[in-house]
């Protein structure tokens, strides 16, 4: 595995741990370490801001600045996961070609799908592991929306390969990069043009706000996605960012200690009768363990397993479960899972399939958990 880079500020370079912690604060003597909320919807004119809904509070622009340096990279902060990629997505013209995973997040499938229905856009689809596939969408499509490691299957894909391929002219690589982090992987370093996080996992941390980013290096695309976020409603609130700014403060924390627990707990789910597969970039035995391997730091804190049995017995040890919450959403500090296939949207997914989004808890009270749940539904 590689090293994550260095951020570079105007004033030093200093480790990612650090930059998370001590950047986008208020330095003037007498003012508060943090940015507080600017609640406010209009400013007193003339002022280079007069609307928030146009750029934005203070609040934001510095979850934007702690984010976008810590990408390389250039933020912007939206109202959810889905007003950002719907940024992305809807730039694309009539007539245009997008090139998707074949089970993307159901809330860009959707998306997707009723464009193609209204025959405003040609959709390519294409397993994720495929990277002959993904280079040569790159010569053909206007978009290729990459989602790594993918929810809820665990397929990494070879980034570096498809990122630094030769493409057609006009032709954006967009990441979706919520499960990893930018403490995981870095897509602009490799290549891509746009990262897109959902801020409500992993970046706030806690489960209590909504918000998403994309994080860009070329100015003009920068400027656009400025303007469709206006157009488009998507601004994210003032308390919205300041949550999120506060906990993206120990993401670097929470990720040490969330993904330490996942590869403990992968490899003892690994080794359970009860667990039929487990999907997880860190195990050898992964399908694309060896494209992980090739550039990420560590493996994530998402996992999904399948158990022995029906898909009613993946419900029950998820409603069994006493310390790990069953609840959809992920990246809290918090463990959560459910049965995936249970979702509208998801019946693809393999019926028995729990998506296991690891916590910051005690491994061994995590572990006695799981045992108990399943223990208890070995007859369903």
């Amino acid at each position: 595995m590689t090293t994550l880079p260095t951020v570079s500020t105007d004033a030093a370079v200093m480790q990612p741990e650090t930059w998370l912690i001590s950047g986008a604060r208020n330095r003037q003597p007498g003012e508060p370490l943090n940015v507080a909320p600017q609640l406010a919807s209009n400013f007193y004119l003339p002022a280079d801001r007069d609307y928030s809904r146009a750029k934005g509070t203070e609040t934001s622009e510095a979850l934007e600045l702690l984010m976008g340096r810590l990408e390389a990279g250039r933020a912007l902060a939206f109202s959810s996961g889905m007003a950002a990629a719907a940024a992305v997505l809807n730039r694309l013209p009539a007539g245009a070609t997008l090139a998707l995973p074949v089970d993307p997040y159901h809330g860009v499938k959707g998306l997707a799908l009723e464009a193609e229905a209204q025959g405003r856009w040609n959709i390519q689809r294409i397993e994720l592991d495929n990277t002959a596939a993904w280079i040569s969408a790159a010569q053909t499509a206007d978009l290729l929306w990459l989602e790594t490691p993918e929810n809820p299957l665990m397929t990494v894909a070879d980034l570096p390969a498809i990122c630094g391929a030769n493409r057609r002219t006009g032709t954006l690589i967009a990441v979706d990069s919520t499960f990893a982090t930018p403490m995981v992987q870095r897509p602009l370093d490799l290549g891509a043009d746009i990262v897109m996080h959902s801020a409500t996992k992993f970046i706030g941390g806690h489960s209590d706000l909504l918000a998403g980013l994309l994080i860009v290096r070329d100015d003009a695309l920068f400027d656009e996605f400025t303007e469709r976020r206006l157009l488009h409603g998507g601004t994210i609130g003032a308390l919205e960012a300041f949550l999120a700014t506060r906990g993206a403060r120990t993401l670097a924390l929470r990720m040490d200690k969330a993904q330490a627990n996942a590869t403990e707990l992968a490899h003892r789910l690994d080794e359970c009768s009860d667990v039929a597969r487990v999907r997880f970039p860190g195990l050898p035995s992964h399908d694309t363990h060896a494209n992980a391997a090739k550039f990420m730091v560590g493996w994530g804190a998402m996992m999904s397993f399948e158990v022995t049995g029906s898909a009613g017995r993946a419900t029950a040890v998820c409603e069994q479960a006493q310390i790990i919450n069953h609840a959809t959403s992920l990246g809290g500090v918090e463990s959560t899972m459910e049965r995936r296939a249970a979702v509208a949207g998801q019946e693809t997914i393999p019926p028995t399939l729990i998506r296991f989004s690891v916590g910051c808890e005690d491994v061994d009270d995590l572990w006695a958990d799981l045992s108990q749940a399943l223990e208890a539904t070995r007859t369903r």
